[in-house]
């Protein structure tokens, strides 16, 4: 049986990575206001590279709310998925990136990780995930 451990985002060892890599739906927990976890379904792409986990949304999506809520700053958020008793989570603090260059390269590795391309949305943004922990089971 696998055993539940820590990762360095940046740095993962190769099963965790892989997991991240397989097609699975993701799990977005942000804060709302008043500090109560709001857990929505997502797709999420891990780039340990830059120490990234990146997320496409619309702009007035109640998740890019409550991270443009957070300020500059950024808002600390996690993602997570889960297969059977393999699970992985990402935690770090979010942005909301509206830039074209920005939106286009979550775009693209989304498509990439999950085989198929977005419908087109003017009001799509990218939440990005600068990542501090991770962890799993794998």
């Amino acid at each position: 049986m696998a055993l539940t451990y820590s990762v360095d985002p940046g740095d993962p060892d190769a099963p965790y990575l892989s997991f991240w890599r397989e097609r699975h739906l993701c799990t977005l927990t942000t804060l709302r206001p008043d500090g109560t976890p709001h857990l929505v379904p997502v797709g999420v792409t891990y780039d340990p590279g830059a120490r990234l986990a990146r997320v496409i949304t619309n702009r007035t999506s109640a998740k890019a709310r409550h991270v443009l809520a957070a300020g500059e700053e950024g808002a600390p958020v996690a993602v997570c998925q889960v297969d059977g008793r393999r699970w992985a989570t990402l935690e770090g603090r979010a942005v909301v990136r509206t830039g074209p260059e920005h939106v286009e390269e979550a775009v693209r590795r989304y498509a990439e990780r999950y085989g198929r391309m977005p419908s087109p949305n003017p009001s799509r943004v990218a939440i990005e995930i600068t990542l501090t922990r991770a962890m799993g089971r794998a």
